[in-house]
């Protein structure tokens, strides 16, 4: 049966979820999770949380699923160890430095991958298996049969979204609220741009990046049959009545085997909704009917009003026990309660007496046994045993029964025998002395020219479909003495791996060596196939720990996060070869959803699209491998008149990322940087290089 995992983000919403049929519940405390903006626990709170939860055979998973400084891994490993401590079940992280950590400092505690990690792909699967996370959130973006063929053939457990928020990009890829607010969502401070208007003229006056909420209602059964483990709510900045209601109704519809029903649906609706619900990615049927925003309506008072009423009144949640008693002539009375995880209690009593008008009946025993009102228990089955003519008063029994389920509920509560270490950050490497190489990456092979390769760039990345479709690009790099490295997509799902693993062998057979990776399952592709693998930006290179796990991956460089300081590059420990983004348009979203197509209903992806927010700037979308969307910025990165600010970060190279440039540019810049030219962008930015990202 489907494990439903719903948010919490109050105590309240806690006792919400419980009463109302969770397995389990996500929540996070401290600064160190994604939703930094919800009220969070304090470690009492959460101590206490677990306690209630475990009572009542709910688990708790905490949320550690934030890209994290070398300044910040301390206080998460404090925060991970009091979980350890009071019996959090498992941590979701999304940081492979965090994760790094963890196996360090509690390594009994399990790990699951967020949905941060960007995993879809039985590649990327394989890949968490590996580094010893036993449960991966998929992306939402993956079809039923992608789900299904991952779930057919992974090793560890898969979980999967059931209702609520729909990011527009892939989960753990947007940097939209960071490059252009300061607010990452990386780091649990999206500011949810996507929720604003944009336009494609001098207008921003379409929602053209805001979805509707998901709603998995219709395919709880065939998720649980193709092996899904878990279905997970979205909701942690939600109210606590919000989180009745749809714990409620996924539960009972889970637990009796059935969908929820057209009223249920409704009552969902009433709860919270942007314009309805789809499940279009599931159902491989992207398209304008997925997007929606929020309505001002008026707050459903008596739809929460019965909501609260399932979780301030008593006990609605009720645990299955069966009830024992053993009453002979000369022995003290015996009552025993076991649960459904295997937990026993026993406790005895007074001696019964000889009865001197009605006796004792094995039906009265019995009777009393099964009256567990008040308590967080249900008596699924009450068994006595009662000698003749015996006589033991009511109160006597009903005692043992509430000292029999105290001393089951203890039990219930006892916290786990863990293992604990201190953290070990590890030997810091010491930063190169040199001035970073030159490095060009290009969106398209139109962006090729000799000219280009005269400048000797260190190292010439080209998108896979690219330096397939022209070998002779390959050679030309080969004459021109200028290593080639293969850019693998950004996102490729199993049912587009055959495509790409063809083009990645023809350029291996070209002699292409090294692969740019940007994602877990990219990096044991490439691995596979025999190339030399580099880091990309996508796998989130926020500390030292990860850079050490990056090279325990095999990789031979990576690249430093585009959110970190200038400052904060330089105090990474270099434990593989690392650049970072020198020049160039970020990247905002990349996305499953073909926005261009909406609007237009034409597929001129290849053409450069502007969107217009509403202070007028102009965001390129692009096509990206795959036939998806990739926003980039309006602003491109400069810093060529910043060379003193980079030049002794300890980097290995310094990335020019050519997005919408022509092959001219692209010269025009690398001159620049080489200190031979005097090209500057009309408009351009410093980045994040210089600012603090939240």
């Amino acid at each position: 049966m489907l494990e439903l995992l719903s948010p919490a983000g109050s105590m309240e919403a806690v006792t919400a979820a419980v009463q109302n049929g969770a397995d389990a519940v996500y929540l996070g405390y401290g600064d160190f999770n994604a939703r930094r903006n919800a009220k969070n626990f304090t470690w009492d709170e959460a101590a206490a949380a677990v306690s209630y939860c475990h009572l009542r055979g709910c688990k708790v998973h905490l949320t550690l699923n934030t890209l994290l400084t070398d300044r910040e891994l301390p206080g998460a490993a404090a925060v991970a160890a009091h979980a350890s401590d009071i019996g959090v079940d498992a941590v979701i992280v999304q940081d492979l430095g965090v994760a790094r950590m963890l196996r360090q400092t509690v390594p009994d505690l399990p790990i699951h991958g967020s949905t941060q990690m960007t995993i879809h792909s039985l590649d990327g699967v394989k890949a968490c298996a590996d580094l010893g996370i036993t449960r991966v959130v998929l992306g939402r973006e993956l079809s039923r049969d992608q789900i299904a063929y991952i779930c057919q053939h992974s090793p560890i457990e898969i979980e999967v979204f059931g209702h609520g928020a729909l990011c527009m990009c892939w989960s753990g890829q947007c940097f939209f609220s960071s490059v252009i607010g300061g607010r990452s969502g990386n780091r649990g401070l999206c500011a949810q741009p996507c929720r604003l208007k944009y336009g494609w003229g001098n207008q921003a006056n379409e929602y053209p990046l805001s979805l509707k909420d998901l709603s998995m209602a219709g395919h709880l059964k065939e998720l649980s049959e193709m092996g899904v483990a878990c279905l997970k709510l979205e909701g942690r900045m939600k109210r606590p009545e919000y989180v009745a209601i749809v714990t409620g109704i996924y539960a009972r519809a889970i637990k009796e085997g059935r969908e929820p029903t057209p009223q249920e649906i409704e009552i969902l609706a009433q709860a919270f909704s942007r314009q309805g619900f789809t499940d279009g990615y599931y159902m491989g049927q992207t398209g304008p009917d997925m997007f929606g925003t929020r309505q001002e309506e008026k707050e459903p008072r008596e739809l929460f009003a019965q909501a609260r009423s399932t979780y301030e009144n008593g006990e609605n949640r009720k645990e299955p026990v069966r009830l024992y008693a053993l009453i002979e002539e000369g022995e003290p009375a015996q009552v025993a309660a076991e649960d459904h995880q295997g937990h026993v209690a026993r406790v005895e009593g007074p001696v019964p007496e000889a009865a001197r008008n009605v006796p004792l009946t094995r039906e009265k025993v019995e009777g009393q046994l099964q009256r567990t009102g008040g308590t967080p228990y249900a008596c699924e089955k009450a068994t006595a045993k009662v000698g003749e003519g015996l006589s033991l008063p009511l109160s006597a029994l009903n005692d043992l029964r509430r000292r029999c389920l105290e001393e089951l509920s203890t039990q219930r509560q006892v916290l786990p025998q863990r293992r604990k270490e201190p953290f070990r950050p590890g030997v810091r490497y010491e930063n190169p002395k040199l001035p970073p190489v030159f490095t060009v990456s290009l969106r398209t092979a139109a962006q090729f020219s000799d000219e280009l390769l005269k400048l000797g760039p260190a190292l010439l990345y080209l998108p896979a479909d690219e330096a397939a479709a022209n070998p002779d690009l390959v050679r030309r790099c080969q004459q021109a003495k200028v290593p080639l490295a293969v850019i693998m997509p950004r996102i490729c799902t199993d049912k587009e791996l055959p495509q790409l693993e063809q083009d990645l062998v023809a350029l291996r057979n070209l002699g292409v060596t090294q692969a740019l990776a940007g994602n877990l399952g990219s990096i044991r592709r490439a691995s596979q196939l025999g190339f030399q693998v580099r880091g990309d930006f996508g796998l989130g290179a926020y500390n030292s720990q990860t850079m050490k796990e990056l090279k325990r991956l095999g990789l031979i460089s990576a690249t430093a996060s585009f959110e970190l300081k200038l400052a904060q590059i330089r105090d990474l420990s270099k434990t593989i070869p690392t650049e970072f983004v020198a020049y160039g348009r970020l990247p905002l979203m990349i996305m499953e959803n073909c926005i261009i197509h909406n609007h237009s209903g034409q597929h001129t992806c290849n053409n450069v699209n502007l969107l217009t927010d509403r202070k007028g700037e102009r965001f390129p979308v692009v096509k990206a491998w795959g036939c998806r969307n990739e926003i980039y910025n309006s602003k491109k990165v400069f810093l060529a008149d910043k060379f003193a600010d980079w030049q002794r970060l300890g980097l290995w190279g310094a990335r020019l990322m050519f997005t919408t440039e022509n092959a001219a540019e692209c010269v025009q810049v690398l001159e620049r940087y080489l200190s031979q030219g005097r090209y500057q962008p009309n408009d351009y930015t410093r980045g994040l290089y210089y600012r603090d990202v939240e």
